[in-house]
């Protein structure tokens, strides 16, 4: 349901308390109180069939007894009245209910399952059950049992743990931090992390989000809002639970390497997300992102009057990936007449132990107005001939009087180390970052330089793929059926190949013998060519060969391929009884002694689905745990990301007398592993081990795949994708009236240069008629966002001439978060207006939005665009006035 009716939930008019009470120590009590001292301006109900009153306030028996059904009931009584109390205010009309009672329990039959299903009938929106509730401090809303509530501020915080919750308000009231909403949602029996998302990215006061993770129910719907808010704004995660084992034994090595938190770093890393590994982490921060707003890079220099912690900074800034500034010419001249001649002359800047107050203003004015830094790190370790105080105080005013001159202000952060908390009132009254340590000031710098390089990475526009790279889908979806029309859970070793041929996968010829005799016979090409072949045992019932003696190496001859193929028959059979063995396999053996042994798979996530896995191959696999987890789909830079995040990845490179292996070869067999998963769902685990990598290129020498029934069909996408794949199902040749051949299809990633040649075929006036304002030009960072959509929410669909290869036209499609309506807008090159471009898009646009689930399409035209809405009348849509604006005309369509 999404951010439906979770506007009445954040600021809601009117609250009724159920189970309010009057016995100190109480929930009810609690939140009564909170509720109160928070000062909410609203009407406030107290429903409580055992009181008439309390402190004076009257109650009511129950939710039918008000006047009126309030936007929020929060309930507080006994776990096994909350279903009556759910399914009262659903009948009523309360928008949102905060269940903070605990105990509801799970599944079909419980408790919880009947509230559910009260609501869902009646749209009335959970939070919780279990949870600490619900605050947002600017409307004086405090429907919590916290112990206090912190100042309004720009910060929001999502968490599964009240404990967390509350933990995480002490700390924002000791440190001054403000926030715009904390939304304890425990057990999600609705609202989860997706809904908050959503709801918080389009909050005009929210500017950051900090997320407490436990676990994810819906994984598109997450990564879907999580790309869209990380996009403008930083959203901050903690995962708990980073240890813990998968919920169930894996077949292949793939599997046994893909463990659950591994998933999660992937899909967070996905998401644009940042994740910190702890508390202390996540209040740094917090720390960090309510005081900051951006930073332009990684270069940090540090200030301080003791050099040997300014070392200790400057070391863990490089562990953590960051740049230690250097000091410009300019710089350096103005600090020799403000500093004492034994200065470090270097970053960390030393002014020396005795630097007082002065000495610190002058040297912190002249890192500001250094351009060979991003950000100031100003640290004090007090002693006897200074006083740290002072010092802090002028430190603040520079950071306030630099805030007031500049518009994007370079930013300040501090450390007085053993003096913080008493300096901390100085520091919070300016709103300056402060941290007890050296490590803590530098991760919260950092969290400002990740979340910006996460930032410039979505706006990356990755490489082409190759022209030739396309797959015989029919071909490997036919391989699958049959197998599953066999009962079976694995493809064998001929139908693994045929998949590899399918997706041009470099693989090792393999054919099928199903004597020893026919085995010797089909091996003497090879033999007689100078090489040794290896011979594996087949059979559709073993998935490790070797553990059943079932591979040999290196044979030379006919009869020793005659005499192994014997003997594994012989092998298999006394190993496995029941096992059915039809025969052997016969390859060639293949001898590269440069070569890299690599692990490439695809892995079944219980939450997130399908995973591709990168790492460190060979039969220690599991003994060197080299590994790396990406989310599919993959393009051509998200391959290469994952590589890279792996030590195997130094190893690809040149050493020695070894050559280089062509990275792009090893990231296109991921991004064909992973359009094999989008296109096949039935893939369940895929493992090739090893694949083999040197100068000539990859070459998979062993791979297993396992399969089982989907029941979703074929050509709608991969269902448990926890990223919608590209829709290839709406790509369409089709002609204009004129004979014009045109490919419309949905855009890509890859589309800049396209799009970018097509808005330069495009006229001033049109651009102005498509965006409402004057267009001079288009950035690349738009472009990105142009081009890089998230197709489980949004299609914009591109008409491109065949024979030229130009792009004619484009019509975008945004769907809201509740997935109900969808918002379009068509722009087609001025030179080939009123030649049927705009109508073809249009159409095959409704087309999608039917086809999808949506149930409106609107959008927004400018009356004098008569044009567009001429066309608008002639497919259907229904035209009025925009009651806002008189130049612009509404334009909504609904879907049959």
């Amino acid at each position: 349901m999404s951010i439906y009716r979770l506007d009445r939930l954040l600021a809601p008019r009117s609250i009724a308390l159920v189970g309010a009470s009057p016995r100190p120590g109480s929930l009810g009590n609690s939140v009564l109180a909170n509720l109160r001292t928070a000062g909410f301006p609203g009407p406030l109900h107290l429903v409580n069939p055992r009181y008439d009153e309390i402190d004076g306030v009257p109650v009511v028996a129950s939710l039918r007894a008000l006047p009126e059904a309030p936007d929020v009931a929060v309930i507080a009584v006994p776990a096994e009245i909350v279903p009556s109390v759910v399914a009262e205010a659903a009948d009523t009309g309360v928008a949102a209910a905060i269940i903070i009672t605990a105990g509801l329990g799970h599944g079909p039959g419980s408790l919880a399952a009947a509230c559910e299903a009260s609501a869902r009938a009646r749209g009335l929106r959970l939070v919780g059950p279990n949870c600490l509730g619900v605050m947002v401090p600017r409307a004086r809303y405090n429907a919590t049992f916290a112990a206090r509530m912190p100042a309004p501020g720009d910060l929001a915080l999502v968490s599964q743990s009240g404990a967390i919750a509350a933990a995480m308000i002490e700390w924002a009231v000791d440190r001054e931090i403000g926030f715009s909403a904390i939304l304890s949602i425990g057990d999600q029996l609705d609202v989860d992390f997706g809904d908050c998302l959503d709801a918080l990215a389009l909050d005009p006061a929210t500017r950051a989000i900090l997320l407490y993770v436990e676990s994810i129910k819906e994984a598109r719907k997450f990564m879907s809002a999580a790309r869209a808010a990380a996009r403008t704004k930083p959203v901050v995660v903690i995962k708990a639970g980073r240890h813990a084992q998968a919920a169930k034994a894996a077949a292949t090595h793939t599997g046994a390497l893909a463990g659950a938190d591994v998933v999660y770093d992937a899909a967070f890393r996905r998401a644009g997300l940042l994740r910190v590994l702890d508390l202390g982490e996540l209040f740094e921060a917090a720390e960090t992102l309510g005081r900051i707003r951006t930073v332009k890079g990684n270069r940090l220099a540090i200030l301080t009057n003791g050099g040997g912690i300014g070392v200790l900074g400057i070391d863990r800034l490089i562990d953590l990936g960051g740049v230690p500034a250097g000091i410009s010419q300019e710089t350096r001249a103005r600090l020799d007449k403000v500093l004492p001649a034994t200065w470090s002359r270097a970053n960390p800047v030393d002014i020396i132990g005795d630097a007082d107050p002065a000495r610190y203003a002058a040297a912190l004015d002249a890192l500001l107005a250094d351009p060979d830094n991003d950000a100031v790190l100003v640290m004090n370790v007090e002693t006897a001939l200074a006083s740290a105080t002072e010092s802090a105080r002028v430190v603040a005013e520079r950071v306030v009087a630099e805030r007031g001159r500049k518009v994007n202000p370079k930013p300040v952060l501090t450390t007085w180390i053993g003096t913080d908390q008493r300096v901390a009132p100085i520091f919070n009254d300016g709103r300056v970052p402060h941290y007890a340590t050296e490590t803590e000031a530098v991760r919260g710098f950092m969290h400002l330089v990740r979340y910006r390089e996460a930032l410039a990475d979505l706006m990356k526009t990755p490489p082409s793929l190759p022209a030739e790279f396309s797959p015989d889908v029919d071909a490997a979806r036919k391989t699958v059926a049959t197998a599953l029309a066999d009962g079976r859970a694995w493809l064998d070793p001929l139908e693994v190949n045929a998949i590899c041929d399918a997706y041009g996968i470099p693989t090792t010829p393999v054919v099928f013998a199903a004597t020893p005799d026919e085995a010797a016979a089909r091996a003497t090409p090879w033999i007689e060519d100078g090489q040794a072949v290896v011979v594996k045992i087949l059979s559709r019932d073993i998935v490790h060969k070797s553990d059943v003696g079932g591979v040999r190496l290196g044979l030379i001859g006919p009869d020793a391929v005659r005499e192994a193929a014997a003997a594994i028959i012989a092998n298999a059979s006394a190993a496995r009884p029941a096992a059915r063995v039809a025969g052997v396999i016969v390859q060639p053996m293949i001898v590269r002694p440069k070569a890299r042994e690599l692990l490439v798979g695809i892995a079944d996530d219980a939450t997130f689905g399908p995973v591709v896995v990168f790492g460190h191959g060979g039969v220690g696999v599991e003994v060197i745990d080299d590994k790396a987890v990406a989310l599919p789909p993959l393009d051509l830079k998200l391959a290469r990301d994952l590589i890279d995040r792996t030590r195997i990845a130094r190893l690809l490179g040149a050493y020695r007398n070894v050559p280089a292996v062509p990275l792009d070869q090893v990231a296109l067999v991921l991004v064909r592993i992973a359009q094999l998963a989008a296109d096949v769902p039935e893939l369940r685990e895929l493992d090739i081990n090893p694949l083999l990598a040197d100068e000539t290129g990859v070459l998979a020498l062993d791979m297993r795949i396992a399969i089982a029934p989907d029941g979703t069909g074929p050509g709608r996408g991969h269902p448990r994708f926890a990223v919608r794949p590209y829709p290839n199902e709406w790509e369409r040749h089709t002609t204009l009236a004129d004979g014009r051949a045109l490919f419309v299809r949905p855009i890509r990633p890859d589309d800049v240069a396209l799009v970018r040649a097509f808005f330069a075929h495009v006229t001033a006036e049109d651009l102005r008629l498509r965006f409402f304002a004057p267009v001079k030009t288009f950035s690349d960072i738009f472009l990105a966002r142009y081009t890089q959509i998230d197709y489980a929410r949004s299609i914009a669909l591109v008409a491109i001439d065949e024979a030229s290869g130009d792009m004619l036209g484009s019509v975008r499609l945004h769907a809201d978060a509740n997935y109900e309506r969808g918002e379009y807008a068509v722009l087609v090159r001025s030179d080939v207006k009123s030649q049927g471009v705009g109508w073809l898009l249009m159409s095959t646009m409704l087309d999608y939005a039917r086809a999808d689930g949506l149930r409106y399409v609107e959008g927004q035209v400018l009356r004098e665009n008569t044009v567009m809405l001429a066309m608008c009348r002639e497919l259907g849509f229904a035209i009025s006035d925009d009651p806002d604006d008189p130049n612009i005309v509404m334009v909504s369509r609904e879907l049959g």
